[in-house]
């Protein structure tokens, strides 16, 4: 009750408790709830806004109901700004769009559907798994088909495809809202880049072995390693066997991540690194640290871990031991005295305000800043902790770019990014909004064979990659060669589309925001501000 008067408190407008109490008891003696009372589905209610409000507060370090209230822990995505100003007044608002009218718009057809004569059976949107009549998916059957057998095939027009199909794709991400254009002059294919240099800067970001099966972990770091790239550990540390197998293939990644030293990490786990990311904020979850159900720590997992077989593994948010920036320049230099020749990177999360704290990375003398988007997180997530949360990576970085720029300290560290990446075109946008190197994580998993059941974190994934039973384990067909495939085409789309903007390598594109146009786009897609994008700061001092 204390909970539900919170959230009146905070919001009465938004939220009518008395409407939304008295709809749970009328479910009494349907369908489904013929053994529930009333007084009970009441206290059910209760109990899961209660379960809510501790789970919101709790990630983002808010102890008391009183530091919740008006604390403006959230920030509005295509909201005009005049709602904003009225209504949410100090609340971030980095992508401004509909007003009142399109608001109205939306209630009226809602009530609309709902009391049309006779009842309207409830339509299921598509929110979480894909439904074809639902909201469009950024992967979405026809399109993981289209990119397997392009990856399993090898063939340039079946890779073709698949870029064509998401060509026609409604818009999902705020890089569809821009486009960017020619430096000049097309060149020639023979004067770009090669492949081998634009490979190097791709990562498969970081995804746990524990979230990962083992077999779905090492095919990506082989693949990796074979390319000359590198893939991320992630924070549940690797099979330290890995390390002393001998042969052609390193089945253990170059990037050891790290988050203030939980799960798995050791001294020699450190020292195998080439590149070691400090994990203080994770994109897909803002607020929450790592965490893997009970039912995926199998004795395997919990041995690398340190831990018990079947407990759920929850790391607490990262606010509970990095304080400041000294805190994690102490932790940058710690690392480096256990091994000087790794490269230090730190992850941010794409929020508002994060170029101000990428700024004080950079001064902490960090090597590269990963800014994370919202896209992805399901290898051992609940789905409450990814819906409705966290931010495009599109905001985060261009903040990122523009502030350290204004400050005098993007020399001082390269920029990554990750977040839904999965075509020639992301990578370009990228490089364009700041970004040196490139993770990709999702659409790597779908070229080894994942079918997006959406599944991950109840450990029953069809295809064996995400996760631990031994009887799925055995259905992997993944391989390192798909990931190959994967990357080469991708390389080989990115190279095709630089000739084309007459660019010869990616450091030509690095931060031209002033290449950046709006898409003409219909409807409400439309209506959003990218103005913001187009900012252009001053020269870096000493430039």
């Amino acid at each position: 009750v204390h909970a539900l008067a919170c959230l009146i408190g905070y919001g009465a407008s938004a939220v009518n408790p008395y409407v939304a109490l008295a709809q749970a008891v009328s479910l009494a003696g349907s369908r489904g709830y013929e053994a529930l009372t009333p007084p009970l589905l009441r206290a059910n209610y209760l109990h899961a806004l209660e379960k809510g409000f501790l789970k919101i507060s709790s990630k983002m370090g808010i102890s008391t109901a009183m530091g919740y209230r008006g604390a403006q822990i959230f920030e509005t995505l295509g909201l005009a700004q005049a709602i904003v100003d009225e209504h949410f007044t100090g609340t971030p608002a980095r992508l401004c769009g509909i007003g009142y009218a399109e608001l109205e718009q939306d209630i009226l057809c809602r009530h609309s559907e709902a009391y049309t004569d006779p009842a309207p059976k409830l339509i299921d949107q598509g929110f979480v798994r894909y439904r074809k009549d639902g909201e469009a998916h950024a992967f979405e059957p026809p399109m993981v088909k289209l990119l397997q057998e392009a990856v399993n095939t090898g063939s340039p027009d079946a890779y073709q495809a698949y870029r064509d199909h998401i060509a026609t794709h409604p818009a999902t991400a705020v890089r569809d809202l821009l486009q960017v254009q020619p430096l000049g002059e097309p060149v020639p294919l023979a004067e770009v880049e090669p492949i081998e240099g634009i490979i190097r800067r791709f990562v498969v970001t970081a995804m746990s072995l524990g979230s990962l099966s083992p077999e779905a972990h090492r095919t990506l770091s082989t693949a990796m390693n074979r390319l000359g790239a590198r893939s991320n550990s992630g924070e549940g540390g690797e099979d330290p066997r890995w390390y002393d197998e001998p042969g052609p293939d390193i089945a253990h990644s170059k990037v050891k991540q790290v988050a203030s030293g939980r799960f798995g990490v050791t001294a020699r786990y450190l020292a195998m690194a080439e590149e070691l990311e400090i994990k203080i904020s994770q994109g897909s979850k803002p607020g929450e640290g790592g965490q893997i159900p009970g039912h995926k720590v199998t004795p395997f997992i919990a041995e690398l871990r340190h831990a018990v077989p079947g407990i759920s593994l929850i790391s607490p948010p990262p606010h509970h031991d990095i304080y400041s920036i000294e805190d994690l320049a102490q932790l940058i230099y710690d690392l480096r005295q256990i091994n000087p020749r790794a490269k230090i990177g730190v992850k941010l999360v794409a929020e508002a305000g994060v170029g101000t704290v990428a700024a004080g990375v950079a001064k902490a003398r960090a090597d590269y800043v990963l800014i994370s988007g919202h896209s992805g997180g399901t290898g051992a997530s609940p789905l409450a902790s990814i819906k409705f949360a966290g931010a495009p990576w599109e905001l985060g970085l261009a903040e990122t770019q523009q502030t350290l720029v204004k400050n005098g300290l993007r020399s001082r560290v390269r920029l990554r990014t990750d977040g839904g990446l999965k075509t020639a075109e992301d990578v370009v946008m990228a490089a364009v909004l700041g970004a040196e190197e490139y993770g990709f994580g999702t659409s790597v998993l779908v070229a080894i064979g994942c079918d997006m059941a959406r599944q991950c974190h109840l450990n029953s994934c069809p295809t064996g990659i995400a996760t631990q039973r031994e009887d799925l384990r055995a259905k992997f067909t993944g391989n390192p060669e798909q990931v190959i495939a994967y990357f080469t085409h991708l390389a080989n789309a990115i190279r095709a589309e630089m000739a084309r903007l007459g660019a010869r390598s990616i450091d030509e594109l690095v931060g031209r925001t002033d290449l950046l146009a709006a898409r003409n786009l219909p409807g409400r897609a439309g209506m959003l501000d990218v103005s913001g994008f187009f900012a252009e700061p001053a020269p870096e001092a000493g430039a």
